[in-house]
C-alpha cells in the first residue's frame, strides 16, 4: 500500500486536481494501510520533497487516528511554514480530548503557533487562532473545558 501511496503523492498535478481528487483517493489508500505501511511511511516521509510531504500532511486528517497524529507532530518540525501551517489545518480535525491533551503539552508547539500567528495572513490567522480555539473548546459542550 505505501507504494500506491508513494506514487500518488510524487505524481505531477494541478493544485485542483490534488484537491479534488487526489487527497480523496491518499486518504483512502491510508484507510487501508497496515501497522508495516505506517511504520515503513514514518520512517520514509523524511527523505521526501517538501511537497510530497505537504501533500501527505493535508491528508492525515482524523480518520487515520494515531497514526496519522503521530506523523503530523513529527511533520511539524520540518522547517517550512507552510507544511507547519497544513499540519496545524489537519491537527484541528483531531478533536478529541487525548489528541487535545498531547497537543497542549507539545513541547514548542504553543510558541510556534504564536510565531507564525505575528507573520499570518488573514486566512493563516483563521486556521491557527481557530487550532488554537480548538485546544480549549471541549467538542461535548458549549463550554470551555
Amino acid at each position: 500500500m505505501y507504494k500506491e501511496l508513494d506514487n500518488l503523492l510524487s505524481a505531477e498535478t494541478t493544485v485542483d486536481s490534488w484537491y479534488d481528487d487526489g487527497c480523496v483517493i491518499a486518504i483512502e489508500i491510508l484507510g487501508d494501510f497496515n501497522p508495516d505501511d505506517w511504520d515503513f511511511l514514518s520512517r520514509a516521509a523524511w527523505s521526501k520533497p517538501l511537497n510530497w510531504q505537504k501533500k501527505l500532511a493535508y491528508c492525515l486528517d482524523s480518520t487515520q487516528q494515531i497514526h496519522g497524529f503521530e506523523l503530523l507532530i513529527s511533520l511539524l518540525t520540518v522547517g517550512d511554514r507552510e507544511l507547519f501551517e497544513i499540519c496545524i489545518d489537519t491537527l484541528r480535525s483531531y478533536t478529541s480530548p487525548e489528541y487535545k491533551q498531547r497537543l497542549i503539552h507539545e513541547p514548542l508547539l504553543l510558541e510556534r503557533v504564536a510565531t507564525a500567528l505575528s507573520g499570518a495572513g488573514i486566512a493563516e490567522r483563521r486556521v491557527l487562532e481557530d487550532f488554537l480555539r480548538g485546544l480549549l473548546i471541549s467538542p461535548d459542550s458549549e463550554g470551555y473545558t
